[in-house]
């Protein structure tokens, strides 16, 4: 009975003694808390939130404070490409267009003119009216078909367009080249200015007027395209201390430059040369023969009536269904839109000489580009893997003049 009893008390005591804990537990947290008022943010806070946006935004590679001008520069270069590129396409279309409307209106008025002079030929002695109308109208027709053949075979319009096409790629290539650097934030002020001589180089190379300076569409020595100003030594940006003081760069890849450059003059560029020779013959004759073509149809049908002989219709009809024929093959086979490619292309193979030649002869190897990235970069610009790159480097070894294959697969 009285175990019973100091056990109940026992009980009561520990209950009533866990209560007043509790409570005193919840005193302490009612009263530790307190109602905080916000206040408002003085200058120091402030100052620090802007040092805290300014240092996130350079670790982000947002605004880079030490290049921010270059930024600004190339930036202001990019829209400016992005206006030469829009140029460019939008005269590449006109010229292109000029082609075929003229082509199309010079057979046109060629063919009209055969049709009349073969109708008046055969006009009665009586129809004395409409022998005179039908000579008149050919001798017109043929005179002004000699005209603006002269005009189209001067300018060359499928060369002009294919010279404004070659420029909106070059001027593209330009803009990614740029827009990579700035992501990488990989350039300093020498690449700003070796930027504008880019954009003024290709604005040489390819003119937008017609006259003045124009690109000559008949040259006595056929030359490679040059887009791109002359390449000089300049002090690069020394490439992080992990990649070696090689830079990638090994004995067996500058004897597979070496022999890849042998290669493209000796094998791409020779042949790139004679096919444009080649083919700058053949647009010259047939931009002799064609307006020479309708001057003697155009001959033929002035003296058509005058004399008792069947020649003046020969001539008229003859030369002028020839002269058709020289034409569309001219400008409707675009002729000399083929001659820019080749010499185009021939540039090609010079510019990338000049690049392997420019790391080449540069002894500090922290200068030049890396090594393994530019293999690739060649590689891919000549159509190979890298696997068919060496192997082509290392065929005919004996003798670097003898190579059967061709240093590009794209041409």
């Amino acid at each position: 009975m009285e175990t019973c009893m100091i056990s109940n008390k026992v009980s009561s005591f520990s209950y009533y003694h866990t209560r007043t804990i509790s409570a005193r537990i919840n005193l302490q947290k009612i009263q530790v808390t307190k109602l905080s008022i916000p206040k408002l943010p003085n200058r120091t806070l402030v100052a620090e939130l802007n040092n805290l946006n300014d240092y996130t935004l350079k670790n982000n590679s947002i605004v880079p404070s030490q290049n921010s001008k270059e930024v600004v520069k190339l930036h202001l270069i990019m829209e400016i490409i992005s206006d030469r590129i829009e140029m460019h396409k939008n005269i590449g279309i006109q010229r292109d267009s000029w082609n075929k409307l003229l082509l199309s209106s010079i057979n046109m008025m060629t063919l009209s003119a055969s049709t009349m002079v073969g109708l008046a030929a055969v006009a009665s002695a009586g129809a004395e009216a409409s022998f005179i109308a039908l000579k008149v109208s050919s001798t017109i027709l043929y005179m002004a078909s000699t005209g603006l053949l002269l005009f189209m075979n001067k300018v060359q319009p499928s060369q002009l367009a294919e010279e404004q096409r070659n420029a909106v790629r070059f001027f593209k290539q330009l803009q990614e080249e740029f827009r990579t650097k700035i992501a990488l934030e990989n350039f300093d002020e020498n690449d700003v200015n070796e930027a504008m001589e880019k954009v003024l180089a290709l604005d040489k190379a390819y003119p937008l007027p017609l006259l003045g300076s124009m690109i000559e569409k008949f040259p006595e020595n056929v030359k490679p395209a040059k887009w791109w100003p002359e390449m000089k030594k300049r002090n690069r940006k020394h490439q992080k201390e992990n990649e070696g003081k090689s830079n990638g760069w090994n004995l067996r890849l500058e004897e597979e430059m070496k022999k890849i450059v042998m290669v493209m003059r000796n094998k791409d560029m020779k042949n790139n040369l004679k096919l444009s020779e080649k083919v700058l013959k053949l647009n010259k004759i047939l931009a002799f023969c064609g307006p020479l073509l309708t001057g003697f149809a155009a001959f033929g049908s002035v003296f058509l009536g005058s004399v008792n002989a069947s020649w003046p219709m020969m001539f008229g009809i003859i030369f002028g269904a020839l002269a058709s024929v020289v034409n569309t093959i001219e400008h409707g086979g675009q002729v000399g839109m083929v001659f820019e490619f080749y010499r185009t292309a021939t540039g090609f193979f010079q510019l990338m000489e000049d690049t392997i030649e420019l790391n080449m002869n540069e002894e500090d190897y922290l200068k030049r580009e890396n090594g393994e990235l530019f293999e690739i970069k060649v590689a891919l610009k000549l159509g190979r893997r890298v696997s068919e790159l060496r192997q082509l480097s290392f065929e005919d070894d004996d003798d670097d003049n003898v190579c059967e294959e061709f240093a590009s697969k794209l041409f």
